[in-house]
C-alpha cells in the first residue's frame, strides 16, 4: 500500500522466501464487533476470503455490510511463504495477495451480497494492482470454500464482465481458486480503518453495478 510499486511476477519455490513455523502474534478480538478473532464461530456460520487491494479499506467494506457479518479478518493468503510477515509480503516474494477472510449469517446476508459488494468495490481489471497500489499483493481474487460458492462465483463474474464490456472497461482479471491457507495479518492491520479513520484506503470501484448472479437469491 502507500503507492509501492513492487514486481508484478509471483515467485518460484525456489525464489519464495522460507518463512517460518510459528504464527505471527495478532489480535484476539475484534475491534469493532469485540468477538474472538479466530472464533470459534456460531453454528451456521461460513466462511468467505477475498482479495480487492490494500486490505485495510476492503475489510471495511466487509464489517459495514449488515448484522449477517459476524467477523472481517486480514491476512495473507495465495502464496509459498507460510507465517509470512508484512515486510516480507511487501518484498513480493512471498506470493501471497491481502486478503480479508469473512464469517457470516447465510441466513441473514447471502453470498451473491458479499460478491456484489467484491466486484463494485474494487476494479476487477488491473491485474497485479489496484489503483496505485502496484504488485502481487494487491491481485484481485476470490477464494472460495465449496462448490456453490464457485459457481456463484463464476457467475457473478460473467455477469458483471457483460456490465463492464458495456460501459467500455476492460477483461476481469480476477482468479477465482479453492480458499488457500489463510495467515492471520499482524494485530495493528485488524480493523486498521476503525483504529485509524482517516487513514489511507486505496480501494476504490469502476460505478458500474453489479447485479446477483443469476439464480443466486439474496437473503430474506
Amino acid at each position: 500500500m502507500l503507492f509501492a510499486r513492487k514486481s508484478a511476477e509471483l515467485p518460484t519455490v525456489a525464489t519464495a522466501l522460507k518463512g517460518r513455523s510459528e504464527p505471527l502474534t495478532t489480535a484476539e478480538e475484534h475491534f469493532v464487533f469485540g468477538r474472538p478473532l479466530k472464533g470459534p464461530y456460531p453454528d451456521g456460520t461460513e466462511l468467505a476470503m477475498f482479495g480487492m487491494g490494500c486490505f485495510w479499506g476492503v475489510e471495511r467494506k466487509f464489517w459495514q455490510l449488515s448484522d449477517g457479518i459476524w467477523i472481517t479478518a486480514v491476512g495473507y493468503a495465495g502464496g509459498l511463504t507460510p507465517n509470512a510477515t508484512y515486510d516480507e509480503v511487501c518484498t513480493g516474494r512471498t506470493g501471497h495477495n491481502e486478503v480479508v477472510l469473512v464469517a457470516f449469517d447465510p441466513s441473514k446476508i447471502s453470498y451473491a451480497q458479499l460478491l456484489k459488494t467484491f466486484w463494485e468495490g474494487h476494479n476487477p481489471t488491473q491485474g497485479m494492482r489496484q489503483g496505485n497500489d502496484a504488485g502481487t499483493q494487491y491481485r484481485s481474487g476470490i477464494y472460495t470454500f465449496s462448490d456453490a460458492q464457485r459457481a456463484a462465483a463464476e457467475a457473478s463474474k460473467a455477469e458483471y464482465q457483460t456490465r463492464l464490456s458495456a460501459a467500455g472497461l476492460g477483461t476481469i482479471t480476477t482468479e477465482i481458486l479453492a480458499a488457500p491457507e489463510f495467515y492471520f495479518a499482524e494485530d495493528y492491520h485488524q480493523q486498521y480503518l476503525a483504529k485509524v479513520p482517516h487513514g489511507y484506503c486505496g480501494v476504490g470501484g469502476t460505478g458500474v453495478t453489479c447485479p446477483l448472479p443469476t439464480g443466486v437469491a439474496a437473503a430474506e
